[in-house]
């Protein structure tokens, strides 16, 4: 049995603490620490009673180092999943060097200051976790997470070579406010209004932000207009998926939405610069923050269900071949399970798999790793009896 400690009590902290309190099987104990203890308290009451399960809570600020290695070493967790926000994630990867335990986020480091997510600044750890003789690792969530898995099984058992991956992304529910994003929105919004990005014959490509679209029809949901986005799992796949040409990345958005946020970049609500207003210094996009509803708030009215996963193209048997790898998940049926909208569910079902393969050994090494260099066989069949399971569907 093992001990997990939990940093981040949002919408995703949430479904992980359930999701951690249900596997009893491997977790012994649950800490979930936040900055904001209330919060902390609101899950543990909520997993008390859904799942009949105490877990333990308690404060910590993960910017603060110092203080989340005292944490770490108080509680003596196996392993840390983080679940902050990607701002803070190199301190908690330093406090887990510094309390000796290992490490496990779902998304990557972006500077606050810089609207640019890449994982050179994680990478850079590497030789750090050799020498403790620990393990990180990055993006146990689904985009990041599930799609890099997908790629590593198909890669695995479907291809003798990958040549072009799109990872599609639709969220086909409806929340029912005006203008709303499902998980943080300074998050959400920077990496949406970011230039997009792709990998093609050995080379980064960019576009214009949203400038690119294209209709792709999802298992569950439909035909939907998708974006291109940049993502950050294509840096890794890229790297380590061989034979690739190209790899992209799909999301969908509707045209309310997109109104709503074309109007706010208009007028500079989305910037990430500090202004000054009446003395003293803001970020527009940290007070469009407080002005939006808490994604976590979204999940009791949601209908409809997401719909991601992989299209890929290859070569089997000297054969061209297409294939979809996906998931459907139902918003209305994760608010019945954990209190949660499908797409902290997502999120957080993945990231508590990760854990489970690191803690069980199914998963182990010293270093820092991205999902698809593991075995991607445990993790999918641990992820379906979990809450998400996968389908193959050919498309060639």
């Amino acid at each position: 049995m093992a001990k997990v400690l939990i940093i981040g009590a949002g919408g995703v902290g949430g479904v992980v603490a359930h999701k951690c309190a249900m596997a009893n099987d491997v977790f012994d104990e649950v800490v979930l620490a936040s900055r904001t203890l209330a919060r902390c308290e609101a899950i543990k009451a909520q997993v008390k009673e859904m799942q009949g399960r105490d877990i333990k809570v308690a404060q910590v600020d993960a910017d603060d180092v110092p203080q989340c290695t005292a944490l770490l070493k108080t509680y003596r967790p196996d392993v840390v999943i983080n679940v902050a926000l990607p701002y803070q994630d190199l301190h908690i990867m330093d406090a887990c060097l510094d309390a000796g335990i290992d490490y496990l986020d779902t998304a990557n480091y972006e500077p606050p200051d810089v609207a640019k997510f890449e994982y050179k600044w994680q990478w850079a750890y590497q030789d750090r976790y050799v020498a403790a003789k620990r393990m990180a690792l990055l993006g146990s969530g689904f985009d990041p997470g599930m799609t890099n898995v997908y790629c590593a099984y198909a890669q695995k058992h479907l291809f003798d070579t990958i040549e072009y991956v799109d990872i599609v992304d639709c969220n086909g529910g409806s929340h029912g406010k005006a203008f709303a994003t499902n998980f943080n929105p300074e998050i959400n919004i920077r990496e949406i209004t970011a230039r997009g990005r792709y990998w093609e014959e050995g080379e980064w490509k960019e576009t214009d932000p949203l400038s690119v679209s294209a209709m792709f029809d999802y298992p569950g949901v439909g035909e939907r207009r998708s974006f291109l986005l940049y993502h950050e799992e294509l840096e890794s796949l890229a790297k380590n998926i061989k034979g690739l040409k190209r790899i992209r990345f799909w999301m969908t958005f509707g045209e309310p939405y997109l109104q709503h946020l074309r109007v706010l970049e208009n007028v500079g609500m989305t910037r990430i610069d500090p202004v000054s207003f009446q003395g003293q210094q803001i970020v527009p996009i940290q007070f469009l923050k407080a002005l939006l509803p808490d994604p976590a708030s979204l999940a009791a009215g949601y209908t409809g269900k997401t719909s991601i996963g992989c299209l890929i193209e290859g070569v089997k048997d000297g054969r061209r071949k297409k294939v979809l790898i996906y998931n459907i998940c139902d918003h209305a049926e994760c608010y019945r399970e954990v209190r949660a909208q499908g797409v902290s569910y997502t999120t957080g079902v993945p990231a508590v798999t990760g854990a489970v393969m690191m803690v069980t050994g199914k998963w182990k090494g010293a270093g820092v790793f991205n999902m698809e260099q593991m075995d991607p066989d445990p993790f999918m069949d641990d992820v379906a009896k979990r809450g998400l399971p996968w389908h193959i569907q050919d498309r060639s």
